[in-house]
C-alpha cells in the first residue's frame, strides 16, 4: 500500500482546465449544407489554438456517429460556450450541445519530428 498523500500526487499534475461540448443532432434536414462552415470553423479555432480536439461519437459496436465531441481551451465557460454558440451547426440549430469543464490531470502526447523530410507524426 502506498504511503504517498494524494495532494501530493496532485500537486505535480498539469491541472488545465478544458471545456468539452458533447454535440447531437437536433434536425436531420440541412447537416450536409452546413457541414463545410461547420468543418471551416473548426479548423480555424485549432489554427487560432483554441480547439484542443475534435471528431464524431459512436455508440459501441456501430460505424455510424450519434454526436460529436469538441474541446476547447477558454479562461472560463462563458467564453467556452460563446466558441460553442459560434459553430455553425449550433447557430443554425442542427445540433444541441451540452458544456462541461474537464481537468485535464494525467496523460501523454507523443510526435516525432523528421528533419530529413520535415514531417511530423503523431503517436504510435
Amino acid at each position: 500500500m502506498s504511503t504517498t498523500k494524494p495532494e501530493d500526487l496532485y500537486a505535480t499534475m498539469l491541472r488545465q482546465s478544458l471545456y468539452v461540448i458533447t454535440t447531437t443532432p437536433a434536425r436531420g434536414p440541412g447537416m450536409q449544407d452546413v457541414l463545410p462552415a461547420h468543418l471551416e470553423y473548426q479548423i480555424k479555432m485549432e489554427r487560432d489554438g483554441i480547439l484542443f480536439g475534435a471528431g464524431p461519437l459512436f455508440e459501441e459496436g456501430s460505424d455510424v456517429p450519434y454526436g460529436g465531441m469538441i474541446i476547447v481551451r477558454a479562461k472560463d465557460e462563458a467564453e467556452a460556450r460563446a466558441h460553442a454558440d459560434a459553430d455553425p451547426f449550433h447557430a443554425a440549430g442542427l445540433r444541441q450541445y451540452t458544456l462541461n469543464r474537464w481537468m485535464l490531470n494525467e496523460g501523454a502526447m507523443t510526435f516525432t519530428v523528421r528533419y530529413s523530410d520535415q514531417t511530423a507524426v503523431i503517436g504510435g
